[in-house]
């Protein structure tokens, strides 16, 4: 890896030209890539969110799915797919995109990262021309585009490791602190982008202080109490916006506690959201899945139903001692509620949570991780809280799949239903947008059922910005910070 690091810094300094260029810009944020490769874990995310990273399809600020290294895509009668890429475009080190290199890395990417597997599994690519990739996947899609839409489909060529195409290129890396960029000199444009300097910060609180000593020129994603403070400095601009994410629940059915659907049931119906939108100051309660407003969203939030949730522990034998905390067959009901400080929401939420489910008489101890990927992973918890972009290609099929499949890719539950898994399929066959809202519905009403997620709310999210910079809109996610109209005043 480090050998691979290095080399990717020797190549974007060796190709920089001798340009004049604007000050340095830095940015703040709670994450940084960890890797250089799409094919590690989020890489692909991270990449494309530092404005490094592009995909053949993309979303936009609407929320609509539009070409991006691709101008157009056409379904075969034998269900794979043709993709025409652009014209002209070069990657970082002035190699032109072809499409070997399209078919060499898409491919690469889906036999390594599990993430690429999970809307349609493993994807064959073979070359037809010097504009044209067949795609042919393991199981069908009648919405390839928004596939090759979702974060791990970062194009790239390997050189032989990886080049990217995007506005910016890794001058250098260092995973876990801190990365910096250099304007792509191939990408319309650069004599214009600023240099980029990328910090990681523990935690919000200590960014949103650095943010205010003038040290950063944007700072991503900043904790809801300090924004009074921030908002009475006149150097600093503060902008908040809702997010695709939602702030979820994972429960770890594969532990003896939860593993009766009874008890995952009264956890969910016991959490109160509206407390919890109070405690972030800002946000909407949970509707399911999806943030409110596209077309597979639920409308209703989720419910508060105390005395339900009551019932259910009382029916699943949990019985209230006399000091109220509830036990079974000389166990008490004691779970761990782990949270990471990335996402400094999800650690303001846990005494909240604490106190609602020992109204109902459930012990909670809170712990907090750097690294909850990891700890998803191995299973090491009773409940995981989680922030996830629930539909980052605009379309349901990726979150669903790698959340709720048997054997997912972000399946940390260790969740499994025949029936949830069937409904999947049948979202893989439905190409009707109207269709496939109603069955991400009735997933979502499944899930609901089984309760191996609880979902929390949609945050909104707060950006500050430095004066070079207080032209600056966020829009979407995080997956769009650092783009190629971050351009300083």
């Amino acid at each position: 890896m480090r050998r691979l690091l290095a080399a990717v810094a020797l190549l974007a300094v060796g190709a920089l030209p001798a340009l004049a260029q604007p000050t340095r810009l830095t940015v703040g944020q709670t994450f940084m890539a960890a890797s250089a490769d799409p094919a590690e874990g989020n890489a692909g995310w991270a990449l494309t969110s530092h404005g490094v990273g592009e995909t053949l399809f993309t979303v936009n600020a609407e929320g609509q799915v539009t070409g991006q290294l691709a101008e157009a895509i056409q379904r075969e009668g034998d269900g794979s797919w043709i993709v025409t890429l652009r014209s002209g475009r070069r990657f970082a080190d002035g190699a032109p995109m072809t499409t070997a290199d399209v078919a060499a890395s898409l491919g690469r990417t889906s036999e390594k990262n599990a993430a690429a597997r999970a809307s349609v599994g493993r994807m064959t690519l073979a070359t037809l021309d010097e504009r044209r990739v067949r795609i042919t996947s393991e199981r069908p899609t009648p919405v390839m585009a928004a596939v090759l839409a979702e974060w791990p489909f970062v194009v790239y060529r390997l050189a032989p490791n990886p080049v990217f195409s995007g506005p910016y290129m890794v001058e250098n890396l260092r995973p876990g602190d801190g990365l910096s960029l250099q304007p792509n000199p191939h990408f319309p444009g650069a004599a214009n982008r600023a240099p980029v300097a990328l910090k990681r910060f523990p935690d919000a609180q200590t960014m949103a202080v650095a943010l205010e000593a003038g040290e950063l020129d944007l700072a991503f994603n900043l904790p809801a109490e300090a924004l009074p403070r921030l908002k009475s400095r006149s150097a600093v601009t503060v902008k908040s916006f809702l997010v695709g994410y939602q702030y979820m629940m994972v429960m770890n059915t594969r532990r003896d506690h939860l593993a009766d659907a009874r008890v995952r049931r009264a956890i969910d119906l016991g959490i109160n959201r509206a407390q919890l939108v109070q405690a972030v100051q800002g946000g909407e309660p949970a509707t399911g899945a999806f943030a409110r407003g596209l077309p597979f969203a639920l409308a209703e939030a989720r419910p508060f139903d105390a005395t339900a949730a009551n019932r259910l522990l009382d029916d699943a034998g949990w019985r209230r001692g006399t000091d109220g905390r509830r036990s079974k067959d000389g166990k008490a009901l004691d779970l761990v509620l782990v949270a990471y400080p990335q996402r400094a929401d999800l650690v303001t939420f846990q005494p909240v949570l604490r106190a609602q489910l020992a109204a109902l008489g459930i012990g909670i101890q809170t712990r907090v991780v750097d690294n909850a990927g990891a700890v998803g992973t191995a299973g090491d918890f009773d409940l995981l809280l989680w922030a996830q972009h629930t539909a980052p290609a605009g379309d349901p099929g990726f979150f669903l799949n790698a959340m709720f499949r048997t054997g997912g890719g972000n399946n940390y539950a260790g969740f499994s239903s025949a029936i949830i898994d069937a409904q999947l399929d049948r979202l893989a066959e439905t190409g009707d947008l109207a269709a496939r809202a109603a069955l991400a519905a009735e997933i979502q009403r499944q899930v609901f059922a089984a309760a191996p997620v609880s979902f929390l709310m949609t945050p909104a999210w707060h950006v500050g910005l430095g004066p070079r910079l207080a032209q600056y809109e966020p829009w979407g996610s995080d997956y769009y910070v650092v783009r190629a109209d971050l351009l300083p005043r």
